[in-house]
């Protein structure tokens, strides 16, 4: 299933979006595409779409979509400031120096919704490298030290969209 040419978003980013506050703020980290940039928008969400290539993005700008292009793992500052978003969603990236901005970035009562591949998926193919292959546990281990309550979590073999190990997350922010 496709939006305008553009990938279907992930089934756990639909599953979960009903958990985001209505009427806040979302942001799309990594965007790539913006497949969850439009999934959101089209619920009526203010996205901000993240990523350091924004060509994919393009058709977005003046639709209530902001788009800011930003190298996440060059050393530079949060490019965000001390935005605070009602929903952050992350699929299939991991810097892990990003995650305490992540945090930060969450306002209270907002929603993470974080899925990305875990260790095993090297038995699959790419990714492969263990800084992009989350440990077991990690996405658990990273809510408890921000205080963030975990709503939902899966880890495992999934077979769709393609055979892989995947680990998700919805977490809330409480205060």
């Amino acid at each position: 299933m496709t939006t305008a040419g553009k990938s279907a978003p992930s089934r756990w980013v639909r599953a979960h979006a009903g958990l985001i506050p209505a009427g806040s703020k979302v942001l799309d980290v990594a965007a790539g595409g913006g497949r969850h940039t439009r999934f959101f928008n089209g619920l009526g969400y203010r996205v901000t779409a993240l990523d350091r290539d924004v060509s994919g993005l393009q058709d977005l700008g003046g639709v209530g979509v902001d788009i800011h292009a930003a190298d996440l793992e060059d050393g530079s500052p949060w490019p965000l400031g001390d935005r605070q978003y009602g929903g952050i969603i992350v699929t299939n990236y991991l810097h892990r120096p990003l995650l305490p901005s992540l945090a930060g970035a969450l306002a209270p009562g907002g929603v993470l919704i974080y899925e990305t591949f875990g260790a095993g998926n090297e038995r699959f193919g790419k990714p492969s490298n263990p800084d992009f292959l989350l440990r077991p546990g990690e996405l658990l281990d990273f809510a408890s030290e921000h205080g963030l309550q975990v709503l939902a979590y899966e880890c495992g073999e999934v077979s769709e969209p393609k055979r892989a190990i995947i680990q998700r997350m919805g977490a809330k922010r409480l205060k």
